[in-house]
């Protein structure tokens, strides 16, 4: 059995844009990972900045 030459070309045509719609999906999903990464680089430098530096303070002595 052999198909038509447009059934072929509609096929062709088909799969062309499922993988144009896949590379875009793709492309989405790579900017929310960097997104998130950016973000989660920002909350770690934000928790080192307010870390205390030294060790001033932190020890605390109670005799009873």
């Amino acid at each position: 059995m052999s198909q038509s030459v447009g059934a072929a070309s509609s096929n062709q045509g088909y799969e062309v844009l499922a993988a144009v719609m896949a590379n875009k999906q793709q492309n989405q999903e790579a900017k929310m990972a960097t997104m998130l990464v950016q973000s989660a680089m920002q909350s770690v430098e934000q928790v080192q900045a307010s870390a205390p530096v030294g060790n001033l303070g932190q020890n605390i002595n109670i005799t009873v």
